[in-house]
């Protein structure tokens, strides 16, 4: 390579890393430090806080208990595993304007959601396996498996289509 566009190279790296590190110290500036987070807070909020984080008791339980599940059953079936990896995105802490209880509150919420989502995907799963039959009033939000079901009442293209919707979940969506 070019020795100028080497040395070119080079400033342009650096300058990228002083736009990091000025864009880092701004949002830094805008970090609320905790006892004004904690005087600033609704009264009712830091009541609720306790209940809130109650629920990871359940969600622990809940995150052990169906991968329990999906490692004994999935195989038995010929499920593809669900990678929890996939559903649960824990990065929001590494903001550098949040402060503490802000990052412990993005950290749960991070984790409880993608939790939710994680067993969502394993009953879908579960739901396409055993009964890929849509409801005969729809759902708010039907998960992502759900348009593929066979219609209400349509039991030729429920025996039709089961072997089909069963094979479907041996390869990664």
């Amino acid at each position: 390579m070019a020795p100028e566009r080497t040395a070119l190279l080079d400033r342009l790296e650096a300058l990228e890393h002083d736009l990091e590190r000025d864009f880092r110290r701004a949002q830094r500036r805008l970090k609320q430090s905790i006892p004004s987070y904690i005087r600033e807070s609704r009264p009712l909020n830091l009541l609720a806080a306790p209940v809130i984080y109650s629920m990871i008791i359940p969600i622990l339980i809940l995150d052990a208990w169906i991968s329990v599940y999906q490692w004994i059953c999935f195989p038995l079936f010929g499920v593809a595993a669900v990678k929890r990896r996939d559903y649960i995105v824990i990065d929001r802490h590494r903001l550098p304007y949040l402060n503490g209880i802000e990052k412990l509150n993005c950290v749960y919420c991070g984790y409880a959601n993608g939790v939710f989502a994680y067993v969502r995907e394993i009953t879908a799963r579960t739901e396409q396996y055993w009964c890929p039959i849509r409801h005969d009033r729809e759902p708010r939000a039907p998960h992502g498996r759900y348009p593929d079901f066979v219609k209400y009442r349509d039991a030729a293209a429920y025996r039709r289509r089961l072997p089909e919707l069963r094979r479907a979940l041996k390869r990664k969506r």
